[in-house]
Formats: C-alpha cells, structure tokens, sequence
C-alpha cells in the first residue's frame, strides 16, 4: 500500500516505534470495548511479512496534555474482541 490508496479526508495518524521512527497509520475503526477504547490501524506502508488485509489493534488514552495516546495491545483475548465488536458492525451496516 503507497500513499495514493488511500483518500486524502482518511485519518492518518503518525506514531513513533519504539526506534524513534515515525510511522504513518490509517484508522480503520474505534471500537469501544469493557469500558476502554480502541483504535484499529493500518500502515499506510506495510512492513515485511504483514497482508494488506491485517490492522493492528491500539489501546487509546488520554494523556494528561489532552492528547491521545496509542499504545499497541498484546493481549489476544482483547485484540480478538475487538476484532469481533468491529465485525459486527460491518455485519449491520451490510
């Protein structure tokens, strides 16, 4: 995935790994999930080994600043429920 295979009004979100390096990321959905929110992402340019079809799951909080802040979720209990609740809404909006 390049730079033109997105529209220009997609939310790209840039974040920083754990290198410093800024990664440009397209949110897909914000799922809400027990109380805590959540945000899937995609790359905008995929690393080696990921499909285009595959989003990372973020954990988003608000910082004392105001601002968000994303941080990767691990668990795979909560990446999966997260993954179901967005699948249920594509499933209602079909």
């Amino acid at each position: 995935m390049d730079n033109n295979d997105f529209e220009e009004d997609d939310d790209v979100i840039t974040l920083l790994n754990p290198d410093g390096e800024e990664i440009d990321f397209i949110e897909i959905a914000g799922i809400a999930h027990n109380g805590d929110f959540y945000a899937i992402l995609q790359p905008v340019e995929l690393p080696d080994g990921m499909e285009d079809d595959e989003a990372l799951v973020f954990k988003v909080q608000r910082g004392k600043d105001g601002e968000d802040n994303f941080s990767i979720e691990l668990d795979d209990c909560v990446i999966d429920a997260v993954f179901e609740q967005y699948n249920k809404l594509l499933d209602e909006c079909e």
